[in-house]
């Protein structure tokens, strides 16, 4: 160790013009020097207070590396500060505490001249050995000269902080912005995403979805509306075709679920009701056979199904059901029945229909096929289905490609569950 400088110190003044002149000697920065008295006299300012001095020394330890080494300065008091160091762990310059109430601090020395240095170097105050209470004290221009530079220290350092903080404010604000215009583009992005994708499943839909055919005797409408418009696919679906022996099949499949996966499923119900209706199978063991067909490739499949069909030219309908909302009749001059049939659907226990209803259609007469889309849209099935007489009785009398919409239309004034709605209108001309 060199310059070793040792001090006792009765006050508060006395020691801090030792501290600041033990850190002009040694050139530390006035930052540390401003920390290093504060400490200090934060350790001592108790031993003092109760009459006893403290011993202040210093010296410099040399780098074997060649560089300027550190500057040691250690506090020695009669108090054991160990035993408080809880409550002085936030000290402005950190120490480390020894038993027996001496504390050291360790800080670097800076190099040469003109790095930076504090700049005001002097000499090692004098007052050694218990000096009196003006001993050391110095003089009151030159501590109030050191007290002032510490505090623009602080407030070069306060100002520094404070252009910090507002240089960040103003890049997270930038930051912000870029981030929210990022957000606001993807947001249009993802929007037109979903329009495409929506264009795309309804280009789909339509195309899954028979145009209502020509047959004389009987005139034909559909009206098809998704839960929501992010999903315009689901699984309801239909079917129509005319048979060689001239009668009209009709079939109505709701599939459960929504989407893609449900329409898959229902895609597959009808096109083997299809096939199985243009083999010449009979209407009753349609939907049986369907599900004997299916369930082995799909054991999660579950649909119910209508089955419907009519001779245009002597007005005989037949209709077979599993686990479907029943046809509604509209006898031109009667009053509105619904058909009920008794069936459990695909993927149902012991799916088919129980038997085969049959009716006849007269001149005017029309026939509703839906799904419960339709009917359950304030959940109560059965104050659903009076309102499905009350709204075709309303528009019995529309041409028939306005029916089903202007039904469906009515039915969902009011819509507390939302789901996929097909209304599918058949009506025999008038004489």
């Amino acid at each position: 160790m060199t310059d070793d400088t040792t001090s006792h110190h009765h006050t508060l003044p006395s020691l801090r013009h030792a501290v600041r002149g033990i850190a002009r000697v040694h050139r530390l920065p006035v930052e540390t020097r401003a920390r290093l008295v504060m400490s200090v006299v934060e350790l001592a300012r108790t031993e003092i207070a109760a009459g006893r001095p403290v011993r202040l020394e210093a010296c410099a330890e040399p780098s074997g590396g060649g560089s300027a080494g550190q500057l040691v300065v250690t506090l020695d008091t009669l108090g054991d500060l160990t035993a408080d160091r809880d409550g002085i762990t936030d000290l402005p310059l950190p120490a480390q505490f020894a038993s027996g109430g001496s504390v050291t601090w360790r800080m670097p020395l800076p190099g040469p001249r003109g790095d930076g240095g504090s700049g005001d170097a002097g000499t090692v105050p004098s007052a050694r050995n218990g000096g009196g209470p003006d001993a050391g004290s110095g003089c009151p221009t030159s501590e109030i000269h050191a007290v002032e530079q510490e505090l623009r220290a602080a407030l070069a350092r306060l100002d520094a902080l404070t252009a910090e903080h507002r240089r960040l404010k103003h890049e997270l604000a930038e930051t912000n912005r870029g981030t929210l215009a990022l957000y606001v583009q993807l947001e249009e992005r993802d929007e037109q995403l979903r329009k495409a994708h929506g264009q795309t499943l309804r280009e789909l839909e339509d195309a899954l979805r028979p145009a209502p055919i020509e047959v004389d005797g009987l005139e034909m409408a559909v009206h098809y509306a998704p839960a929501g418009t992010d999903a315009p696919t689901g699984g309801d679906l239909y079917d129509w075709l005319q048979l060689p022996d001239g009668t009209v099949h009709i079939t109505v499949v709701d599939a459960l679920g929504h989407g893609v996966t449900s329409t898959r499923g229902a895609l597959n119900v009808t096109h083997a009701v299809r096939t199985l209706a243009l083999e010449g199978h009979p209407l009753e063991s349609i939907i049986a056979r369907t599900a004997e067909i299916l369930m082995p490739f799909d054991s999660e499949l579950m649909s119910t199904v209508l089955l419907a069909r009519i001779n245009p030219a002597t007005g005989d309908l037949f209709l077979a059901n599993g686990s479907h909302p029943p046809a509604l009749l509209l006898p031109a001059g009667g009053e509105p029945e619904y058909l009920e049939v008794r069936g459990r659907g695909i993927g149902y226990p012991l799916p088919g229909s129980e038997r085969l209803l049959h009716a006849r259609m007269g001149p005017g007469d029309m026939l509703i096929l839906y799904t419960d889309g339709l009917t359950e849209s304030r959940k109560d099935p059965r104050e659903g289905e009076k309102r499905l007489v009350e709204a075709s009785r309303r528009h019995a009398d529309r041409p028939i490609a306005e029916v089903p919409g202007a039904i469906a239309e009515d039915m969902h004034t009011v819509i507390l569950h939302p789901d996929d709605t097909l209304a599918l209108a058949v009506r025999v001309p008038p004489a």
